[in-house]
């Protein structure tokens, strides 16, 4: 369904997003020079971590309900439109070569489907529908986490994403630049990343988009961490997929045990390439069976892993 909405109406509500707001200041910087622009620029982005900054009680409790929802099977999912909803696609899709997760468990959805990644399809983001429809063809259940992405906080994709999988039960998230967004008032945790207005009038995917990225980062990988995927700061979950990842993880193993080469290959061997599983048989004298049913009864948990040996 596509928004009839009027036109004067809609650009009323532009003008009160601080995201869209003009600034009189850079009106002639289409004749500055390159190096003056890129400082401003530059200038401008800087801004954007202490504004992340403000927001992080609220990403940290919108983590902790994430991951106690994920460690019971239950899946993330980014929904948006535009740039917001590229950025959820774009974090989704590394969450399996970076933590070995399985594609179903982190998913971003944008709106028009997987051609809107490169194409914008017109009328997408203005109904809610589309997001319900998006949501019941992935089988959302009550166990997942819905993250709704839109830096004006208004899109109607992302509220409709959120309200949808809050009446279904599920945790809801919602992440915008504005205050007072529709968007953290439908979800259950309303994150709202003030970055002020753009260099560019309007486009958001200049600060709005990094304070979104930033934000993203956050909700994976310390996600990531309380379910432990990593051990300490290091991937131990890494999907040696290729040359550079197969390096990573002997890398990962080495500085995790201190063993030297011959060993580390020798483990890696016997656990059929699981860095974590190679780590637990050099760090805990066991054999790549027993470290795998050990893993499976922490609940991947490295260090539980080794706690249980030291105590056995």
């Amino acid at each position: 369904m596509t928004s009839t909405a009027d036109p004067a109406h809609l650009r009323a509500q532009l003008d009160t997003l601080t995201t869209e707001a003009f600034r009189p200041e850079l009106a002639d910087i289409d004749r500055r020079s390159t190096l003056e622009i890129a400082r401003t620029m530059n200038d401008e982005d800087a801004t954007v971590p202490a504004a992340v900054t403000a927001q992080l009680p609220q990403i940290a409790a919108a983590i902790d309900g994430t991951a106690e929802r994920m460690a019971r099977g239950g899946r993330l999912i980014y929904t948006g439109a535009g740039t917001a909803g590229r950025l959820g696609v774009l974090d989704a899709s590394e969450c399996p070569p970076t933590f070995n997760t399985d594609p179903s468990e982190v998913l971003g959805l944008i709106a028009g489907g997987p051609s809107a990644m490169v194409t914008a399809v017109e009328g997408a983001e203005d109904s809610k529908e589309f997001a319900a429809e998006d949501l019941a063809a992935i089988g959302l259940t009550a166990r997942d986490t819905v993250v709704g992405i839109s830096a004006s906080g208004r899109t109607p994709y992302a509220i409709g994403a959120v309200e949808h999988a809050r009446a279904q039960g599920a945790l809801t998230i919602g992440v915008s630049c504005n205050a007072g967004s529709a968007l953290a008032a439908a979800a259950e945790h309303g994150i709202e990343v003030v970055v002020g207005p753009e260099l560019l009038t309007g486009s958001t995917r200049l600060k709005a988009g990094t304070a979104q990225k930033l934000v993203l980062n956050m909700l994976s990988t310390i996600t990531m961490i309380r379910l432990g995927k990593t051990y300490g700061n290091l991937m131990v979950d890494v999907r040696a997929s290729n040359e550079k990842l197969r390096a990573r993880s002997r890398r990962i193993v080495a500085l995790a045990t201190g063993a030297g080469d011959e060993e580390i290959e020798a483990a890696l061997a016997a656990t059929d390439g699981e860095v974590k599983h190679a780590i637990l048989t050099l760090l805990g004298g066991v054999d790549g069976p027993t470290a795998a049913r050990l893993l499976d009864d922490s609940r991947g948990h490295l260090r539980s892993a080794l706690q249980a040996v030291r105590t056995t």
